[in-house]
C-alpha cells in the first residue's frame, strides 16, 4: 500500500473534512481530477480508515492524527469498494455490467450478514435496507473511476442516462449511506431531468473548495521531497508546476477580517503538481514528460483538432504562451457533446491540458510537461496552416513595435488573401480581418472595441475570446498593455475603407482617444489603416492595404 511505497506524501487530512459530513445530509462527494493525480490511493487511504479491522497503527502517527477526534470514525463501517473500470466494458452493454456488479456486493452482503432475513437478493437496494434495518449498519460506499460510462461507452446515451439513475437510486436519500465516495476524471454529468445525481457536492480540479490541498502535491511538500533526495526544486517546478486551486475561506475568518478591515476575504490558493509526475522526476532524477505513460498523445490530439470557433487559434496562443478566455458553464461533463471551443477547452481542464483561472476566467498551458504533449499532437500536416498564421502574426506585431509600415501593409494583405472573406467589403470586415491579423498580440495586450451600435469583443492580458466579427459602426482598436508587459507600446489602430490615411489619424484625434490615454504619453503608436477596394491589380504599387504610423 502506499506507506510501503519509495515516495509517500501524506494526504490523510482530508479525513477531517469527511468526518464532519459523515452520516448528514451532505454526506455524497465527488472528487474528479486528471489521471495521475492520486485518486485511486486516497480512495485506497479511506478504505482503511472507514472500514472495520484494526487500522490505528496505520493512522495515529500521520497528520490526521493531530487533529481532535481524528479516530471518531476509524474501523467504524463496512465499507464497499467498487472499480467501475472492471464493470463498464465498451462491447458490454451497461445494464449487464450493472447486474453484475450488484450480485456480487449482494453475495458480499448475504456472506457477512448470514442471519439477515432477505426480501429479495435480487434486489441491491432492498437488501441493503434489510442490513440497515435489522442490524443498524450502515455504510462507506467508495466508487473508482465512476465515469467509466462516459469514457468507455461515449456514445451510448440511454446506458449512460440507466447508469446515473441507478446511481441516484442506490444512494439518494438512503438510512444506510454513512458516506458515498466517487472519484473520476469528469465532473457529474448533466442530463436536464437526469442531472440525477444533485445529491453530491462536487470537488473538481477547477473548484476543490476544503480539498484543495489534497488535490495533488503542494508546493511545500514538492520542496520536502527535493530537499530530501537531493533534487533541483526549480527544474523540478519548471516542468511540473501550473495547477493553481483555491481553498474555501472559514466563515468565522471571513466575517472577522470583514470587520476588522472592511476588505473582503480571500481564499488561500496552493500550487498544485501532478503526483505521479514528480514521483518519475524525484526518484529516478531525470526531469522528462512523464506524462504520455498513461495517456497516449492521441488522446490530446483528439481534441485540439476538432476546430470549433477559432480552437485551432486559440491552442496556438497558448503554446506561446497566451491564456485564452474561456466559458466553462455549458460543458455537459462528458466527452462527446462539444456545441463549441469552450466546451472542448473546458473538457481539457478536466484532462489536465489546461490551468483554469477562476478569476480571471482564461485557461493556459501549465508547465512544460503539457507543453510537450501539445507539440507533440500538433506535429501532423493539419497544423502547419495554423502556425504558418501565427508565425505571420507574430511577425506582423513585431514590426507594428518598429513601425515598419511597409512591412505591416505586406502582412496585412497576406491575411486578406488567406481569410475566407476576400472582398472586405465593409468596415466591418475589415475589422474583423485585422483583428484576425493581430491575434497573437493577446498575448501582450487587453484589446479594446468601440460598443456604440452594438457587440464587440474585449480580450486581455494574454486572453482571446475569439468571439469576433460582430457588426459596429466603428472599426477602432485599441490594445493596452497587460500588466504582465509594461514596456510594450499602446496600439491605437483606426481602420478606414476606401478612404485616406490622413482620414483615419485624424478621427482618432476628433475622438480624443489621446486625452482618454494621457498616462501613456510618448508610449502610444497611432496606427493608421486604410484598405482600397477597387485598387488594380496592375498598379505598380499594388496593396489594397496602406498604413501609416505616429509615435505620440
Amino acid at each position: 500500500m502506499a506507506l510501503g511505497s519509495e515516495i509517500y506524501v501524506d494526504k490523510t487530512e482530508m479525513i477531517t473534512y469527511l468526518n464532519s459530513i459523515v452520516r448528514t445530509e451532505q454526506n455524497c462527494v465527488s472528487i474528479s481530477r486528471p489521471r495521475r493525480f492520486g485518486k485511486s490511493m486516497a480512495a485506497n487511504m479511506l478504505c482503511a480508515y472507514y472500514g472495520k479491522g484494526d487500522s490505528r497503527e496505520l493512522f495515529e502517527e500521520r497528520k490526521l492524527s493531530g487533529h481532535e477526534n481524528w479516530d471518531k470514525y476509524l474501523n467504524q463501517f463496512d465499507v464497499i469498494r467498487i472499480v467501475m473500470t472492471e464493470f463498464i466494458k465498451s462491447g458490454k452493454p451497461v445494464e449487464e455490467s450493472l447486474e453484475k456488479m450488484q450480485k456480487l456486493i449482494v453475495r458480499d452482503l448475504c456472506r457477512q450478514y448470514l442471519d439477515v432475513d432477505y426480501f429479495d437478493t435480487d434486489d441491491l437496494i432492498q437488501s441493503m435496507k434489510d442490513v440497515f434495518a435489522e442490524k443498524g449498519a450502515a455504510f462507506v460506499i467508495i466508487i473508482d473511476e465512476w465515469d467509466a460510462v462516459f469514457r468507455e461507452r461515449k456514445e451510448d446515451k440511454a446506458g449512460q442516462e440507466l447508469y446515473l439513475d441507478f446511481l441516484r437510486d442506490w444512494l439518494k436519500d438512503k438510512e444506510y449511506v454513512a458516506l458515498a465516495y466517487m472519484t473520476g476524471i469528469l465532473p457529474i454529468k448533466k442530463y436536464g431531468k437526469h442531472s440525477a445525481l444533485n445529491m453530491f457536492r462536487e470537488f473538481s480540479i477547477i473548484n476543490p473548495r476544503q480539498l484543495a490541498a489534497c488535490t495533488g502535491f503542494t508546493e511545500d511538500e514538492v520542496k520536502e521531497l527535493c530537499k530530501k533526495y537531493g533534487r533541483d526544486y526549480e527544474k523540478i517546478r519548471d516542468w511540473y508546476d501550473g495547477y493553481v486551486v483555491s481553498d474555501v475561506i472559514p466563515p468565522d475568518e471571513g466575517y472577522a477580517l470583514l470587520k476588522s478591515t472592511g476588505e473582503g476575504p480571500k481564499a488561500k490558493h496552493y500550487s498544485i503538481y501532478s503526483p505521479l509526475s514528480v514521483v518519475e522526476a524525484v526518484s529516478s532524477g531525470q526531469i522528462m514528460n512523464y506524462w504520455n505513460k498513461t495517456e497516449n498523445y492521441e488522446a490530446l490530439a483528439e481534441y485540439i483538432r476538432m476546430d470549433y470557433d477559432g480552437l485551432k487559434e486559440a491552442v496556438a496562443l497558448l503554446m506561446d504562451g497566451g491564456s485564452v478566455e474561456t466559458d466553462i458553464s455549458t460543458y455537459q461533463n462528458d466527452m462527446t457533446s462539444f456545441h463549441n471551443r469552450d466546451d472542448v477547452l473546458t473538457m481539457l481542464i478536466h484532462l489536465g491540458y489546461l490551468r483554469y483561472d477562476l478569476e480571471t476566467g482564461t485557461v493556459v498551458i501549465p508547465n512544460n510537461e503539457i507543453k510537450d504533449e501539445f507539440k507533440t499532437s500538433t506535429r501532423s500536416e493539419e497544423w502547419v496552416e495554423t502556425f504558418r498564421s501565427f508565425k505571420k502574426s507574430q511577425e506582423l506585431l513585431a514590426a507594428t513595435w518598429e513601425e515598419n509600415t511597409d512591412k505591416i501593409a505586406e502582412l496585412l494583405e497576406w491575411f486578406h488573401d488567406s481569410a475566407e472573406n476576400r472582398t472586405c467589403n465593409s468596415e466591418a470586415a475589415l475589422s474583423y480581418a485585422i483583428q484576425m491579423a493581430y491575434y497573437a498580440a493577446q498575448k501582450y495586450y487587453t484589446a479594446i472595441q468601440e460598443l456604440d451600435s452594438g457587440k464587440g469583443s474585449t480580450t486581455s492580458g494574454g486572453r482571446w475570446s475569439g468571439r469576433t466579427g460582430a457588426k459596429r459602426r466603428h472599426a477602432d482598436l485599441v490594445y493596452l498593455p497587460s500588466p504582465k508587459y509594461p514596456d510594450k507600446p499602446v496600439l491605437l489602430i483606426e481602420l478606414k475603407y476606401d478612404k485616406s490615411l490622413e482620414t483615419a489619424a485624424d478621427q482618432i484625434r476628433k475622438k480624443n482617444y489621446l486625452q482618454k490615454l494621457a498616462h501613456y504619453q510618448g508610449h502610444i503608436l497611432l496606427i493608421s489603416i486604410n484598405y482600397e477596394k477597387d485598387l488594380s491589380s496592375t498598379d505598380e504599387n499594388y496593396k489594397h492595404h496602406s498604413c501609416k504610423i505616429e509615435r505620440v
